[in-house]
């Protein structure tokens, strides 16, 4: 049997196949006994290392204060970014020369730089010119390149987003006689959405993950860098540590990314008819049709 895009296994293939995949699974537990067992001459999974997560030290001193500056940093920045991606995103559509092309030229040269150059440039920019403290300034460097990188690859996205619908849509818009704004606010973006909402949810995911650069270079207090205080407090229980923060992240993206899946199924369903059947005597000024027809919403 064939299909469109293979043809179906002989019989030495599927038992090439079968090797290759017995293989593969004997590597994968070889190296995973492998990790085990140099963690356990470690001592890396004896209980005292442990211990502190379970009975919530660690969470009340160190992870809970660590993941509140990673989640007011990262909510911060998408409430900033993500308006400022759309307008940099729309008006790199706009017809007007002196409009689109300093849209573009912004977008382009931060889009180009990475966030650490841009964290560590607005961390001196604040240390120089402005009277933040100290222990504040790093909080504002990481927002500040958080917002000027994602919010120049957000504006990408909703260009994308925008430019990936039939033309047919605005051409009717405009046929009808609304003018190029109203079309992009009421025709164009809100179908642009739900196209746009699967990437504008990774890059999301990408400003929580970010902000863990703060706390390698600029000492912001984020959920990373708790670990190294953490590990010496409790006896240098370090892949414990990381592995802790690890599930955190996981825990708090999969969050995001779900309620992201759940919201654009629902947006998704709400575009579309529901095919019901409504007699005519449920529907105002509608009982002079009769007994017999119905309308269909």
């Amino acid at each position: 049997m064939t299909s469109v895009l293979y043809d179906a296994q002989g019989p030495r293939a599927k038992r090439r196949n079968l090797l290759y995949s017995a293989l593969f699974l004997v590597a994968f537990a070889a190296v995973l006994w492998w990790v085990f067992t140099s963690l356990d001459d470690k001592d890396q999974l004896a209980w005292e290392k442990w211990k502190p997560f379970v009975h919530g030290e660690a969470w009340s001193t160190y992870l809970w204060p660590g993941l509140k500056n990673t989640l007011k940093a990262a909510a911060l920045s998408m409430v900033i970014a993500l308006p400022l991606g759309a307008v940099f995103g729309i008006a790199r559509l706009s017809d007007h020369v002196w409009i689109r092309v300093p849209a573009a030229s912004v977008v382009e040269f931060f889009r180009a730089i990475p966030v650490l150059v841009l964290m560590i440039f607005a961390v001196a920019a604040y240390s120089s010119y402005t009277d933040i403290s100290s222990d504040d300034r790093p909080f504002y460097a990481v927002v500040t390149g958080l917002v000027l990188y994602n919010s120049s690859v957000l504006a990408e996205i909703v260009r994308a987003g925008i430019l990936s619908l039939p033309k047919g849509q605005s051409e009717a818009a405009m046929a009808v006689g609304l003018r190029k704004n109203q079309v992009m606010r009421f025709i164009l973006l809100p179908q642009a959405v739900t196209a746009m909402l699967p990437a504008i949810v990774s890059q999301l995911v990408v400003i929580v993950k970010d902000t863990a650069i703060g706390g390698a270079v600029l000492t912001f207090p984020e959920l990373l860098a708790s670990v190294g205080p953490m590990s010496a407090y409790y006896g240098a229980n370090t892949i414990a540590s990381f592995t802790v923060v690890a599930l955190v992240f996981i825990a708090l993206n999969f969050g995001l990314t779900s309620f992201a899946s759940w919201l654009e199924g629902r947006l998704r369903r709400g575009k579309k008819s529901t095919g019901a059947t409504v007699p005519p005597a449920a529907v105002a000024g509608t009982e002079a049709a009769g007994a017999g027809g119905g309308i269909t919403v």
